[in-house]
């Protein structure tokens, strides 16, 4: 009962200033529509009304929950709708209770599966939104990206010819050495047949074939095809390639004229692509994709740059698909940072669009440190660009191979979301999601297998030009 007390006591206090206006005939809000978004690293709760709400919030334990109060709202359908909204999956929610607290206050209590460190904020109305509140509900430990990738690893991977795992798992320890890990034990796979993927025309590498000496009916020796490198790799070495799909959760990205989100889009595709980098190696050196988000979240453009920095990634690419006010533009394009001005006033239109993610998805720009973490990431390199121009380059003339390119050059521009200091990064806009036939392109099989087909292609030709040599790097 004191708890209780206490509870709406607090709501009363962090409130008293909105209840005035709402007896001075301020509207009250409404609650149009409610959304959860589970994830690994945090789940968030977004109440979407027609005015800007006021709440509270306080953590209770034993067990864990959050109890957030809303004033001057009226229990109504949308709202009970969270009960529903929650899956059994949502790794950090167990479940949410709503119900009307006071004549003029709703309490929600958000019953969690483990501590977390909750952040609550508004965003005001942008896009095709209205005023929201947010609830992010970070786990109190923190998703290491690197015991992502580790985790990555650890599930079955399509296999090459000849890449077969043994108890030993040469692969996983390499994985481990270089990010510093303990590497997992891996199930034994004396499988040596040939596999393609699914859909895919890309054919096997060669060069991971096992030594000249062992007998064809023989498995090759355990880290026998990590050892056949030439002389400019060296042993210990492992490539990672972070895979950027683009928007997500909050962030619809652009929607084609028959409903297709570019986020679910773009998702499909940095999948499929991690199942060829990972079955893939650069003449004998292995790689290993990590996504900056597996699922449909929100993850803000800094947050992107920073995991593909911390799991030491070699090259950052970024998977989107273009939009445009008219239906007539179409083809794929290819874009890298620029430290000055824009290639083309195009490019600084699309630099401008993507970089606005963030209002869209919505971040929290009161968090601690968020300012710092954005400077960081100013810190362009003509070294890191110029790198940039080479892979750009491989990418569209592959892509170029399989289909129609809106510009025929890589394209310049401040994209927020390919600022890594130390990794080279592009930006790949697949089609023109607001042209019907591309957006028809972009849902089919077909051409999703073909496109990732070339970006592979690309991936391989560039390192083919750029071995992958041993640098030093700053893990931010």
């Amino acid at each position: 009962m004191r708890r209780r007390t206490l509870l709406h006591q607090g709501a009363q206090v962090l409130s008293l200033g909105l209840l005035h206006s709402f007896a001075s005939g301020a509207q009250s809000p409404t609650i149009l529509t409610v959304r959860v978004w589970p994830a690994p690293e945090y789940s968030r709760v977004t109440l979407e009304s027609d005015a800007l709400l006021s709440a509270s919030q306080t953590v209770l334990a034993n067990p864990p929950r959050l109890a957030v109060d809303l004033v001057g709202v009226m229990l109504n359908p949308a709202l009970k709708e969270l009960v529903a909204k929650v899956k059994a999956d949502d790794p950090n929610i167990e479940g949410i209770r709503v119900g009307q607290y006071a004549a003029d206050v709703v309490r929600l209590v958000i019953d969690l599966k483990q501590s977390v460190r909750p952040q609550m904020f508004n965003l005001a109305p942008v896009a095709a939104y209205q005023h929201r509140l947010v609830l992010d509900l970070y786990p109190v430990r923190n998703i290491d990206p690197l015991d992502a990738l580790m985790a990555q690893y650890a599930q079955p991977q399509p296999q090459l010819p000849s890449a077969t795992r043994t108890a030993s798992d040469p692969l996983g320890e390499l994985l481990a050495q270089r990010l510093g890990k303990t590497p997992t034990p891996a199930t034994p796979n004396t499988s040596t047949t040939p596999t393609t993927l699914p859909g895919s025309s890309f054919p096997p590498a060669r060069a991971a074939s096992a030594p000249t000496s062992a007998s064809p009916s023989s498995p090759p020796s355990p880290g026998a095809n990590l050892t056949q490198g030439p002389s400019f790799l060296a042993t210990d070495r492992l490539i990672i390639i972070a895979l950027d799909a683009g928007h997500g959760g909050e962030d619809p990205g652009a929607i084609g004229p028959g409903g297709t989100l570019e986020k679910d889009v773009v998702l499909k595709l940095a999948h499929l692509l991690r199942e060829r980098i990972n079955a893939s190696n650069v003449k004998g050196t292995p790689m290993r994709a990590f996504l900056t988000r597996d699922a449909d979240y929100f993850v803000p453009l800094h947050v992107r740059v920073q995991k593909a920095r911390r799991v030491q990634a070699d090259l950052f690419v970024s998977l989107h698909a273009d939009a445009f006010f008219t239906p007539e533009p179409q083809g794929a394009s290819v874009f890298a940072l620029s430290q000055g001005g824009a290639s083309s006033s195009a490019a600084r239109w699309m630099a401008a669009k993507e970089n606005k993610a963030d209002l869209i998805g919505g971040i929290n720009v009161k968090a601690k440190g968020l300012e710092v973490q954005s400077a960081l990431l100013d810190m362009s390199t003509t070294a890191q660009i110029v790198d940039s121009l080479k892979l750009g380059g491989t990418l569209i003339a592959e892509v170029g191979r399989i289909g129609k390119l809106h510009k025929g050059q890589v394209e310049q521009a401040a994209f927020a979301v390919l600022k890594a200091p130390d990794i080279p990064s592009v930006l790949v806009e697949a089609a023109f999601i607001s042209n019907p036939a591309e957006e028809r392109k972009l849902n089919s099989e077909e051409f999703q297998n073909q496109f990732a087909d070339a970006l592979m292609r690309g991936l391989l030709g560039y390192f083919a030009r750029n071995p992958p040599l041993s640098r030093a790097r700053t893990v931010g």
